[in-house]
């Protein structure tokens, strides 16, 4: 396992998408486990998707803030994308660690809506790479996906495998972003890693995400469509494990060298987070149902089978995504292990306490 070379005692963290999912649960665990630290989050705050469940998040946030006197949060409503208010922050705040989690996510939305994705995840990015490059940083780490794995057929993924060929704009753009990070850091040598997140599911997830998608359907009595006739794997990963990985890598940047040439060798690396047990869909809706059902969600009686109906695939989407994590492993000394039908409980019990149903 690698060596901390980074404290974040006392420091100052950049988080960005702040309000989103992994962001929210990734503050609150750094007020949870560094004794002081001072968090600037950054969020637009956009309607992608219901704008009340970010609301929930930072409320959350701001009450475990207030737990913590040693701790200091301040939350700015605002764009990666807006050059001169994130060039102000990084000018004001001296970050210590940026953490671009910032990003508009979605594959399919991505194919009718590209103006967003190249504002936010190219535009956006190059801002935060820019902003890094003119106020160094000790640690940028900056969310990648797993679609970049595009149609690659062999499994499971490897960072050591190619990427050159993805399936939908917002692939992408994450492996632009990878791309862009490797070249700053070898010219600049802006200590950088990239993480490469596994369908990502928990409480207070994104509404636009199968598993809450799916419950929210189910609950009014519509059908769901499972693309590929069912026959696709998904490696889900539940959001703890996710945070867990992004604050131990957090922790340990890549060393700064000097190559024969005399020039840096890019301190830049990448890995996997996600579960390596990919699940298939059609037993993914199974035991969300299963859960829905005992935590009262859904009447015991329910009958899943007459609300599910096989599709074909769709543009963008691809047939299984499965993670090695053996990168992650050797150099974070932590693998994920929550297993789905665990996280889906703590989701379903979460949906019928946040909803009243």
């Amino acid at each position: 396992m690698l060596p901390t070379n980074i404290s974040l005692n006392n420091k100052t963290v950049l988080v960005t998408g702040a309000a989103g999912f992994i962001g929210a649960n990734l503050v609150k665990e750094l007020f949870r486990s560094i004794p002081a630290v001072k968090v600037v989050g950054l969020d637009n705050m956009n309607d992608y998707y219901d704008v009340s469940i970010k609301e929930y998040r930072l409320h959350e946030i701001e009450v475990l803030a207030s737990e913590h006197s040693t701790s200091t949060w301040e939350f700015v409503q605002g764009s990666i994308a807006d050059r001169d208010l994130v060039e102000d922050l990084f000018h004001k705040h001296k970050f210590a660690v940026v953490v671009n989690l910032a990003a508009q996510a979605g594959v399919r939305y991505s194919i009718d809506h590209p103006d967003v994705y190249i504002e936010s995840n190219l535009i956006g990015f190059y801002n935060i790479l820019e902003a890094c490059r003119h106020n160094p940083v000790e640690h940028l780490v900056y969310a990648s996906s797993s679609s970049v794995y595009g149609s690659n057929t062999k499994v499971p993924y490897s960072t050591e495998d190619k990427a050159d060929s993805p399936v939908s704009l917002y692939a992408a753009t994450k492996k632009s972003n990878e791309l862009l990070a490797h070249a700053y850091s070898k010219l600049y040598n802006i200590p950088a890693t990239g993480l490469r997140f596994f369908t990502v599911y928990g409480p207070a997830g994104r509404p636009d995400i199968a598993y809450f998608s799916f419950t929210n359907k189910l609950l009014k009595g519509e059908t769901i469509e499972i693309f590929n006739y069912g026959n696709c794997m998904r490696d889900f990963t539940y959001v703890d494990d996710i945070v867990e990985g992004v604050k131990r890598v957090m922790l340990r940047a890549p060393e700064k060298q000097q190559g024969a040439d005399g020039l840096p060798i890019p301190p830049h690396k990448v890995y996997n987070i996600g579960n390596s047990n990919p699940e298939n869909l059609m037993d993914f809706v199974q035991i969300l149902s299963d859960e829905l059902k005992t935590s009262g969600v859904l009447p015991g009686d329910y009958d899943l089978e007459s609300h599910c109906r096989l599709v074909p695939m769709q543009p963008g989407d691809v047939v299984a995504t499965y993670a090695d994590t053996q990168a992650l492993e050797a150099d974070m000394g932590f693998k994920p292990d929550t297993s789905l039908r665990e996280g889906l409980r703590r989701f379903a019990q979460w949906y019928r306490n946040f909803y009243n149903t």
